[in-house]
């Protein structure tokens, strides 16, 4: 476009270079160039104002008009979904776009970990996260598993070569809440703590189990705690999570780190005990591990054995989650499978 005026065209050629630098490209009506140009209108000769200010118009047009296209060409290219497989020669228009051009949704895990976290938070529980990576101190020697102890081998990990150790569970984290929050107890008020994250175990993979998932463990230290906060805390989590009356039965077993230890088991919320294949036919799902901490692993956190007792428990977010909604297969989570994600986007 053609500008009468010299200083509007000089104006204009100098606008437009600065356009390709720029990536607010808006910024550019705010130049203190247009301004200026703007500004001599009122300062010009009647016979020249007219034409004068026809050619700043055309200028800003011509500005708001690139600006209106480039936005357009912009948000089409940022909708394509290039992890999706598609034809190269396929029209734009006819390829996979994105759950959402401006913000994109959430993965229903981070979703269920936000209602998780928020739960555990209006009982009283600090939130902490856990570590992608660790040493073997956090991992075994701190939750009372000595260097050699066949325990471990329950615990098989993806390690580096340096010596760090992916974590199989977020019970790492205890250690360092103990030292952390141990003040807590000198100003008797008690410890409690949910810490989430991803873990990492050698398994065979298959429809309920992942190699990688994510955990919630919460741990509770105060004086006079006993088995009965520990069932209670629990099964007043699940019934505000699945919101229903649930059944709650727990069995002994064995974890190094909590003396004594148990699995706890919830009545099936899909067939109310009757049998399902959710729960095998038993009317029972098995869902986390527990138990009293032992009392090596709150020495080791620096925490009196002879004044404070103090439970911990842990469970899998995706298994969790899969029983709320009736997910048949845990691999569906990381598969990036968008008709998958999209129900709940």
């Amino acid at each position: 476009m053609s500008y009468k005026n010299q200083r509007v065209a000089d104006v204009a050629d100098l606008l437009k270079e600065r356009l390709s630098s720029l990536d607010d490209k808006k910024q550019i009506l705010r130049a203190v160039e247009l301004k200026a140009l703007f500004a001599e209108l009122p300062n010009m000769p009647a016979d020249e104002r007219a034409s004068f200010g026809k050619d700043i118009n055309k200028l800003k047009q011509e500005l708001e008009n690139y600006i209106n296209v480039s936005a357009d060409s912009r948000v089409l290219v940022d909708q394509i979904d290039v992890t999706a497989p598609f034809d190269i020669n396929s029209p734009v228009q006819m390829r996979p776009r994105l759950l959402s051009a401006e913000h994109g949704s959430s993965h229903p895990l981070m979703s269920e970990l936000k209602k998780v976290v928020d739960i555990f938070g209006r009982m009283g529980f600090v939130h902490m996260d856990s570590r992608q990576i660790d040493d073997e101190y956090h991992m075994f020697d701190s939750l009372n598993f000595p260097s050699g102890h066949p325990a471990r081998d329950d615990y098989d990990t993806f390690l580096t070569t340096d010596g760090f150790v992916a974590p199989a569970h977020v019970s790492v984290m205890q250690n360092r809440l103990q030292k952390k929050y141990a003040v807590n107890l000198n100003e008797g008020k008690p410890i409690a703590v949910v810490y989430t994250g991803r873990t990492f175990r050698n398994e065979d993979v298959d429809a309920r189990h992942e190699h990688t998932f994510y955990q919630v463990e919460i741990s509770y230290i105060d004086k006079d705690i006993n088995t009965s906060n520990l069932v209670a805390t629990f099964k007043t989590f699940l019934e505000e999570y699945y919101q229903q009356d649930l059944d709650i039965r727990i069995q002994p077993f064995y974890f190094p780190f909590t003396e004594p230890s148990f699995e706890m088991a919830l009545s099936c919320p899909f067939c109310k005990k009757k049998g399902c294949h959710v729960c095998s036919q038993s009317g029972w799902i098995e869902l986390l591990g527990c138990g009293m901490i032992n009392p090596n692993v709150m020495k080791m956190g620096g925490i009196d054995t002879d004044n404070f007792t103090g439970f911990a428990g842990g469970l899998g977010l995706d298994r969790l989650v899969m029983m709320k909604y009736g997910i048949e297969d845990v691999r569906h989570f990381e598969s990036g499978k968008l008709d998958f994600l999209r129900q709940f986007s």
